[in-house]
Order: structure tokens, then C-alpha cells, then sequence
């Protein structure tokens, strides 16, 4: 028999944290394991060496942010969460919409759940939101949570 696999997608902001709330609520229920997924987008601005108008911008330290994102965004709901389910997180670089689609499909999740809002509300108005544009293309449930 399939193990029954959540997936949860993480960017830090509260909507997210309960999301994972949920996910594991209901995975005690089924006997699912559950996976924390969180996606990095490079920010062009950051680019190490970029001049502007002769100021150097600063050094973007790409292991140090996925760290602190680690550090801040996973392994508190890692911790609050470990006695409850099997969990498992993985962090990677790419367009949100992309990877959590990616995630659901090459790892036959049966349920995918995320925070109704992340944590840019001026970017959810003009592009429409990660969890919109999710909902509308993922082929299983999908669980958003206000």
C-alpha cells in the first residue's frame, strides 16, 4: 500500500505556519507523513558584483540566506511538529508555482497545503498569488488556509 504524503508549502509568514498546523493535524488522523517545502527565489537586485551608479551593491551569500531561512521558516515547525508525524523539508531555489507543482507530482502527494496569503501582499495584487495560481493547475486537493 502507497504512504499517504502531504506536502506543505513554507515561506515563514503565518499563513504558512498554519498551513503546517493543518497538514499535521490531519495527517495524525490518516497516517500520512508530511513534507515541508520551501521555495527560494532569487532576488535580481542581489547580484554579487552589481554596480550602480559606481556603488557596489552588497555580496548576496547564498548558503548564508538558506540558512537563516532554515534557521527562521523550518525548524521551528521541524521541532514543534517531529513527535507528531513523520516529517521531512526540503529547500529549493526556483519559481514557487514551479517547484510546489513539481513537488506534488514527482512525489505523488495526495494533498497539498499552503497559507491563503504568503508574505507579499503588494506581489500578490499585481501578479496574483503563489496559492491561486497553485489551486488552479495542481491536479490533487488542495487545502488553502486562511
Amino acid at each position: 500500500m502507497k504512504k499517504i504524503l502531504y506536502i506543505v508549502g513554507i515561506d515563514g509568514s503565518e499563513w504558512s505556519a498554519r498551513a503546517a498546523q493543518r497538514a499535521v493535524t490531519i495527517a495524525k488522523d490518516t497516517g500520512a507523513s508530511v513534507k515541508f517545502v520551501t521555495v527560494m527565489t532569487f532576488q535580481p537586485s542581489y547580484q554579487s558584483g552589481m554596480m550602480t551608479y559606481g556603488y557596489s551593491m552588497p555580496e548576496f551569500d547564498i548558503k548564508e540566506q538558506e540558512r537563516q531561512t532554515l534557521e527562521n521558516d523550518v525548524t521551528p515547525l521541524i521541532k514543534k511538529y517531529s513527535d507528531e508525524v513523520e516529517l521531512s523539508s526540503e529547500l529549493i531555489w526556483g519559481d514557487p508555482v514551479e517547484v510546489l507543482l513539481e513537488q506534488a507530482k514527482s512525489h505523488h502527494a495526495n494533498m497539498l497545503f499552503m497559507g491563503r496569503r504568503g508574505r507579499s501582499r503588494l506581489t500578490d495584487l499585481l501578479l496574483g498569488s503563489t496559492a491561486n495560481k497553485v489551486a488552479h493547475c495542481a491536479g490533487i486537493p488542495i487545502v488553502l488556509v486562511p
